[in-house]
């Protein structure tokens, strides 16, 4: 099995689901459910399920939520190190979810914050015999640096996922990642951020190919950028290295779903292409690992949760 390494967050999820997302100041009656989640677990389980062996580094409290994430890593067969914060609880995201599967999450970082690049630096074991790194923003900054430099000296691919929108990317992030994943909103934030572009995050989707594939070069002249685009499917951008592919951007459409919660949805597409890129020989086309990506993704969907919604390989031939 080639190896995945995820460096990011565990959160526990509390999740409320109601007909409608409550306006300020209301209340609403719902269901309420509880499990695993953070933006790093669900890609770790993502790549797991999706036939990766999968290493995931993150930081957890000294707490029955942290014993709890160490046990479910097991039944996942992911090999989990974890940096211990006694002083911190262990990350927590409060979600909400309507009728038709959209959410509104609030994140409690805890432990996730205090995840050190010492840490990250001293599980050079993990980056060496791995195929695929993959990162997001819920965890501190130098973390996610530290995850990238180790992905660069060991030589394999690094992935980050900008997420969530509003946690800050930098330029040295950009300049050593070699995929970036980002969601409409996650892409219009970064162009703001690093380019001072304002764009519409729900135009994204309309936009001609010609004029998105500009804005990712300009965001990224080097990596890939895939950008989710939800229903639209995804687009992708390849600088220096086609990786594969005969066009230097094109489209990959969505598969069809019947979604009943998108939480989780773009953790689904970030862990599964991880996984098929680690597993692929090495002339394999890169829009075969997008297409499987989103395939995983679509099906994530169909049931409630986060990390635990994930599909099993298996699943997606039926």
């Amino acid at each position: 099995m080639a190896k995945v390494v995820v460096v990011g967050s565990y959160n526990q999820d509390f999740v409320w689901t109601t007909d409608a997302l409550p306006a300020p100041g209301a209340t609403r009656l719902g269901t309420f459910a509880g499990g695993p989640g953070g933006k790093g677990f669900n890609q770790a389980v993502a790549a797991a399920r999706a036939g990766a062996s999968t290493t995931f580094i993150t930081a957890l409290g000294a707490d029955d939520t942290a014993a709890g994430a160490r046990l479910l890593a097991t039944a996942e067969g992911i090999d989990l190190r974890d940096d211990v914060h006694p002083d911190l609880a262990t990350g927590t995201a409060g979600i909400f979810v309507d009728a038709s599967g959209r959410n509104v999450i609030v994140v409690a970082p805890g432990a996730n914050a205090a995840l050190s690049a010492g840490f990250v630096q001293s599980q050079a074991d993990a980056f060496a015999s791995a195929r695929v790194v993959l990162a997001q923003l819920e965890v501190d900054a130098d973390a996610v640096q530290a995850a990238l430099d180790a992905a660069g000296r060991a030589g394999v691919l690094a992935i980050l996922n900008p997420a969530p929108a509003n946690a800050p990317t930098t330029d040295t992030m950009l300049a050593v990642a070699d995929v970036l994943t980002p969601n409409e909103t996650e892409f219009a934030a970064m162009l703001a951020r690093h380019e001072g572009r304002e764009v519409d995050a729900a135009a994204l989707a309309a936009m001609p190919d010609a004029g998105l594939h500009a804005l990712c070069r300009l965001l990224a002249p080097r990596a890939t950028v895939v950008v989710t685009l939800g229903a639209a499917g995804a687009f992708v951008s390849h600088g220096d290295s086609p990786r594969g592919d005969a066009a230097s951007a094109y489209r990959v459409p969505a598969a069809p779903a019947q979604a009943v919660d998108t939480t989780g949805a773009g953790d689904a597409f970030s862990g599964a292409l991880a996984a098929a890129l680690a597993g692929a020989p090495p002339d394999a086309a890169f829009a075969d690992a997008v297409r499987f990506a989103t395939r995983f993704a679509a099906r994530s969907t169909e049931r409630r949760g986060a990390a635990l919604a994930m599909p099993r390989h298996s699943e997606l031939d039926k």
